[in-house]
């Protein structure tokens, strides 16, 4: 392993190998910049990420209380912040990713404006995104390197060895805001070709992981909305094998790939499959499809019919030409759907729910785990789900079940303010707080993530400061709000300009220029008030 000694005598050496032309070029100066420099390529991020989730992935078999987590991000600066956040607070980014969302790449990135979850976005915009996120993260690999050098340097310039040792300690012992990036592809944005040329340039972009749903890619819908339509499996695992050949031909030979089903809430599909034997792929797709037993009297001209268990059938069309799945078929269809995923190529499974319930995700892995005993989840904790209504309501299901007295609640109104603090609310609250470990535990789930989260702060601090700054508050909304709260619970955006990257030149420039840097610090940079 090289180290920041050896990185810089390896320097020292070249550059005296090269005579006097070098003579500018100082070697530990070449060590930093590399250093700060330390994935050239996406495809070299991919590589190293992929790498952490298999780690992990066997870490959580080995013990299942070592979940992973993640928020989701539409801009760099957003995952940059979270993952600078992260390291501060909790002294690593370890177990820790981030989620590139389709639905906010829709509807904060298209150059339509703001669009529904529908893959009517720009295809581009989803590796275009990938590569934001990690060259903001590259960044802050950069700045924070930048901040140790400079201990280094003031540590020798006082003549402290323990501050040197220490920073170079440090230096060597640095690690990365470069995390693994679970991106979503859709439905694949078309055909399975489209799906593994888009493929291809998300792992380009450093995409270790893409998750990708078994809707029809020209009628998607979100998760949590009506209207979804599946594709017969064979449709689905095509893409599946779209995105392992794209893996492979770019060289991530261990890349993940998270196989999501939306069949729980998705009532209708859009064409039949073939079926070529009894019992294969097509014929359990087809046997969830709704029927009408009728005889050839019934049958007008352009009908479409079924034999079924020696009677003719017709599938239940509806009048846009989609046929429609029996009511109730709907977790039969995502057992299904796991089962043929995992057996065909997926790693890890995306079940799309329509509520936020252990016991209702366990019962389903159950289901798969007879068949698949490794299954594991990508899980949604979704902002689409009521969770202070949907878990008070399941305590009060459960007292009642119980026999416990309700009469001071009303369950269609417990989200009222008035039950705040009361026993209810509070068990409900405890059950949030350990929603992930339980369901990890207890429901297979591997990777639990909030698909939109800094949609909903941005939106919320923002209206919290236009509500101060534009009334009463004036600037004091600003300062007492933000700026303050920066300082006190040290957050390094309060000093901007280093966090732009400011500092970073300063010390390129005299690397560059020597003593005729033009440099931004100084007496007169406002930046020293912090």
């Amino acid at each position: 392993m090289s180290t920041y000694m050896s990185n810089t005598e390896s320097y020292r050496s070249l550059c005296d190998s090269q005579g006097s032309a070098w003579s500018a070029i100082n070697a530990e100066s070449a060590t930093r910049m590399k250093l700060q420099n330390r994935f050239l390529t996406g495809l070299d991020i991919a590589k190293y990420t992929a790498d952490i989730m298999r780690r992990d992935i066997a870490d959580y078999e080995a013990d299942t209380a070592r979940y992973t987590q993640s928020l989701g991000c539409w801009h760099g600066f957003i995952g940059q912040q979270k993952m600078i956040s992260v390291k501060k607070h909790q002294g690593s980014t370890d177990k820790t990713y981030l989620y590139l969302s389709g639905w906010m790449v829709a509807a904060l990135r298209s150059e339509f404006g703001p669009l529904p979850d529908q893959s009517m976005h720009e295809k581009t915009s989803v590796p275009a995104l990938i590569e934001e996120l990690y060259t903001f993260l590259k960044q802050a690999d950069a700045r924070e390197l930048n901040h140790i050098f400079r201990d280094l340097d003031a540590a020798r310039a006082a003549g402290d060895a323990d501050a040197e040792a220490k920073a170079i300690e440090a230096i060597d012992n640095f690690e990365t805001h470069v995390v693994p990036i679970i991106a979503d592809i859709d439905a694949g944005f078309g055909n399975e070709e489209a799906t593994y040329l888009l493929a291809k340039k998300l792992i380009e972009a450093g995409a270790c992981c893409i998750q990708i749903e078994n809707q029809v890619s020209d009628a998607k819908q979100c998760g949590h909305q009506d209207g979804k339509v599946t594709v017969p499996h064979e449709d689905f695992l095509a893409k599946i094998n779209a995105v392992r050949y794209a893996f492979l031909e770019m060289g991530v030979e261990n890349g993940v790939i998270v196989a999501r089903t939306d069949s729980l809430g998705a009532g209708l599909t859009q064409k039949l499959p073939v079926v070529n034997e009894p019992g294969d792929m097509a014929s359990q797709y087809m046997a969830y499809l709704e029927t009408e037993e009728v005889s050839m009297d019934d049958v007008a001209d352009d009908h479409v019919l079924l034999k079924r268990d020696g009677k003719l059938v017709r599938p239940v069309r509806m009048p846009n030409g989609l046929y429609k799945f029996k009511d109730g078929t709907g977790e039969d269809r995502v057992v299904l759907d796991c089962i043929t995923s995992l057996q065909n190529g997926a790693d890890l499974l995306w079940i799309e729910t329509e509520k936020p319930h252990v016991g209702q995700i366990k019962g389903m892995v159950d289901r798969i785990r007879e068949e698949v005993p490794t299954a594991k989840l990508v899980y949604n904790n979704s902002p689409s789900f009521n969770w202070t209504l949907n878990f008070r309501q399941q305590v009060f299901d459960t007292w009642a079940d119980e026999g416990k007295s309700l009469d001071e609640y009303d369950r269609d109104e417990l989200m009222a303010a008035k039950y705040d603090g009361t026993p209810l609310s509070i068990e409900a609250d405890a059950l949030i707080q350990s929603f992930q470990a339980d369901a990890a535990r207890d429901a297979g789930i591997f990777h639990h993530l909030i698909t939109l989260p800094t949609y909903h702060t941005a939106a919320l601090s923002t209206d919290n400061l236009a509500k101060g700054y534009f009334g009463k508050e004036g600037m004091l909304a600003y300062v007492a709000g933000v700026q303050r709260q920066e300082i006190r619970q040290g957050i390094a955006t309060v000093k901007h300009q280093d966090m732009a990257g400011s500092s970073i030149g300063d010390d390129h420039k005299e690397y560059f220029s020597g003593d005729q840097a033009l440099k931004a610090e100084g007496e007169d940079n406002t930046m020293n008030q912090f």
